[in-house]
């Protein structure tokens, strides 16, 4: 396919954005695990969206391919998710008998994340009707270009084992997994940055 045109989305993208993540995840495993019911799902996305990966607005690390076609929400090092609001979505949306085994996810997750200055992809999405087509690649690429650059790790948790071989071919490497009770497994992945071959 041709070059896929991948920018910083502003602030005046946010809904565009948060839009097409809800839709690739539609089907996620691990998203339609925590909210199963579809109206529920509708609700409560958007919001983990914001809380997951809204931060990286402020500091242009949100990308946008083909004018909302994809959208991959970095965060820069130091720079974390809103825990505290993620808990309160959890509990105020998931199945009750669930909740346990959540906050058992999210604590596996906190001892998987680096210690070390890196930055993380808490979410990437690609429209489910432009899947398959270079899309997340495409945005991969054009962020890890910088962590190459600046020397710096990246890391992001799979949420959906299909896209493990995708994270793999960029680099990634699977450190564990990722999984309590009843909830799909999470394979959480690092990246070393690659020196550049000049």
């Amino acid at each position: 396919m041709p070059d896929v045109a991948v920018r910083s989305a502003s602030e005046e993208d946010r809904q565009v954005v948060i839009d097409v993540i809800t839709l690739a995840f539609s089907t996620d495993p691990m998203a339609r695990w925590a909210y199963p019911h579809p109206a529920t799902y509708l609700v409560a996305m958007p919001e983990t969206i914001k809380a997951f990966g809204g931060k990286g607005f402020a500091h242009g690390s949100v990308h946008l391919a083909d004018e909302g076609a994809a959208a991959a929400m970095w965060l820069p090092p130091g720079v974390e998710s809103d825990a505290e609001r993620l808990g309160e979505l959890s509990e105020r949306y998931s199945p009750t008998e669930r909740l346990t085994e959540m906050m058992q996810v999210f604590e596996q997750m906190g001892a998987y994340h680096p210690h070390e200055p890196c930055w993380f992809l808490p979410l990437i999405g690609v429209d489910p009707t432009r899947q398959g087509h270079g899309y997340g690649s495409a945005l991969l690429r054009h962020a890890l270009e910088q962590c190459d650059r600046d020397k710096v790790a990246a890391y992001l948790e799979s949420s959906n084992p299909r896209n493990v071989p995708l994270y793999e071919r960029h680099g990634f490497q699977a450190l564990g997994s990722i999984q309590a009770g009843s909830s799909p497994t999470i394979v959480p992945m690092l990246r070393r940055p690659i020196p550049s071959r000049r």
